[in-house]
């Protein structure tokens, strides 16, 4: 049996994601980066998002640890009561070739 450590990029191309997977899980990474780096902006600990939000702490400490995807519904309670909200907008197509 062989005890070799795999990296991450080694395990990353035996997914074998597509251009558009990578993509789609870079935004994700993106729109959790940019959560986590809106609670520190407001001074506001797990915890106190928790009181504000009614997003049980633990759960927002999966999602801010990726550990777990969070659905559109808990983003928005979680951004919300700190004073910010989603938006869709264009994305440039150059990104997806990559």
């Amino acid at each position: 049996m062989n005890n070799r450590e795999i990296s991450w990029e080694e395990v990353r191309k035996s997914l074998n994601f597509t251009p558009e997977e990578e993509a789609q899980i870079q935004l994700e990474m993106d729109i959790i980066q940019a959560t986590i780096d809106a609670r520190k902006k407001c001074n506001l600990s797990q915890r106190d998002l928790s009181k504000k939000s009614g997003i049980m702490q633990p759960v927002i400490a999966r999602i801010e640890s990726r550990a777990r995807s969070p659905r559109v519904d808990t983003l928005m309670r979680m951004l919300l009561p700190m004073g910010y909200t989603l938006r869709v907008v264009p994305i440039d197509r150059k990104l997806l070739k990559k």
